[in-house]
């Protein structure tokens, strides 16, 4: 018998995340098994090497092969790999969650961990609803959730229940709790014909009229503050988040920040409820949490949420919800090793001259005929490609614009993904100035092969 190459085993055993398995087994080309990194390059098995555009899907913080974060694993190996958090503490999970409390907003006080940004949302909500139930007074019918129109919150079922995409999230709609949907800010395709920077919110008078209407029944409102990540990259006007923050308030309902994609420097801040001094009641934190090392994510929420569950045991106000891997020591232990970089590489410090160079390479892009809007907030960047600019026109989804610009980007040694016919380009946060010139012109040149004939 034969033995199989490693392209043949993996497309014999292997079912990949958001992928058409019949074109990729089917496929002619031969697809990239990455052996190894270092820095923000990655090398496949072949020995070729790429820019890692997307930080291994929003993950990475400080490059591979990261010396200290190696380090801080190695020696967490020598100590534990794993125990419990059900009835035990442990070390590292222990001085993260002290880390964590003081560097998110500081109202969060209170620290429960999982295993991915989908389970921290999931939690989140079952905190909210457990929250309602057990507060003193006549608050039981707070039992739904607001969510906006292009929310992305993970996949399981939960919080695919808040989310709103629908080619992600429609099939499963007969699994799912209902849900109250408000529009989201997606400023380039308003809804209400509003000019950019010149607009009335009028998708926040809908969401206030949503609250007005429904607030006895609302236990918590799920937000990605600032950007709508895997929506398309889709970035709130100013203010927008901080009148979000206010309405919750003035109709009694939880905010759920979900930083999973926005949290650890992404923004240009640690996290981006800082850009308008947001302050939610639960906030849910996992991809950067590690530097993109291991999975480890973590729900934060404030005291008062808490004390609604500190009781006499035989109240039975439990927290009912665990992980196998809560808590992992591993995990936790370069978590803390990530969060202690932050400080020691003054990472935020130089975030701003990067953004501001991105920011001006990004110009170049945005006049290119096939470029219908360019968003960045911090290093997320989206850009958006059309069929006609003057009208706003999109490819279809049978074009598989995103994929080619992308697919193109790789043939030019960049690993990039698009979100249909939004190409994203979101670097690790190491990556210097040069890096990034030669990055955004790989990009550029990617939409100009596939977008002029």
């Amino acid at each position: 018998m034969t033995e199989l190459s490693l392209h043949e085993k993996d497309k014999e055993y292997v079912w990949h995340p958001f992928t058409q398995m019949k074109e990729w087994v089917e496929s002619n080309n031969q697809q990239l098994i990455i052996e190894r990194g270092k820095g923000i390059k990655l090398y496949d098995t072949e020995g070729n090497e790429y820019y890692d555009g997307v930080s291994s899907i929003w993950l990475n913080v400080h490059g591979h092969q990261k010396e200290e974060l190696d380090q801080a694993i190695k020696d967490q190996l020598d100590k534990i790999a794993h125990s419990t958090m059900l009835g035990l503490a442990n070390v590292p999970a222990t001085e993260l969650a002290e880390k964590l409390v003081e560097i998110t907003p500081e109202e969060l006080n209170k620290v429960f961990y999982s295993d991915s940004g989908s389970t921290a949302v999931e939690i989140g909500l079952k905190m909210a609803f457990q929250y309602w139930q057990q507060r003193e007074g006549d608050y039981q019918l707070k039992q739904k959730f607001i969510t906006l129109q292009h929310a992305y919150h993970g996949d399981t079922v939960g919080s695919v229940s808040v989310g709103g995409i629908d080619l992600f999230h429609q099939i499963y709609k007969p699994l799912l709790f209902d849900s109250l949907q408000a529009p989201a800010p997606y400023c380039y395709r308003c809804p209400y014909d509003e000019e950019e920077g010149k607009c009335n919110l009028s998708c926040v008078k809908e969401l206030e009229q949503l609250m007005k209407e429904h607030h006895q029944e609302v236990a918590a409102i799920v937000i990605e503050p600032l950007v709508q990540g895997a929506g398309g990259m889709i970035i709130a006007p100013d203010g927008y988040l901080a009148k979000v923050r206010e309405l919750a308030t003035k109709y009694n309902i939880l905010m759920i920040a979900d930083e999973v994609a926005v949290g650890f420097g992404r923004t240009g801040k640690m996290f981006a409820c800082e850009h308008e001094a947001v302050q939610p009641d639960i906030m849910t934190v996992a991809k950067g949490i590690s530097g993109g090392y291991l999975p480890i994510s973590a729900t934060l929420t404030t005291n008062e949420i808490y004390d609604a569950f500190y009781d006499d045991y035989e109240t039975q106000k439990t927290f009912f919800h665990g992980h196998s891997y809560t808590g992992n020591p591993l995990a936790a232990a370069v978590s803390v090793a990530n969060i202690n970089l932050f400080e020691q590489e003054d990472i935020l410090g130089q975030m701003p001259a990067k953004i501001e160079l991105v920011a001006e390479k990004l110009k170049e892009i945005e006049e290119l005929a096939q470029v219908g809007d360019v968003r960045q907030k911090g290093l997320m960047v989206g850009i958006e490609l059309v069929k006609n600019k003057a009208t706003k026109e999109p490819y279809s989804w049978q074009d598989k614009m995103g994929v080619k610009v992308c697919t193109k980007a790789r043939e030019m040694g960049m690993i990039i993904r698009p979100l249909g016919n939004v190409v994203v380009f979101m670097p690790p946060l190491c990556t210097t100035t040069e890096q990034l010139i030669a990055m955004v012109e790989i990009t550029k040149q990617s939409i100009e092969k596939i977008t002029i004939n």
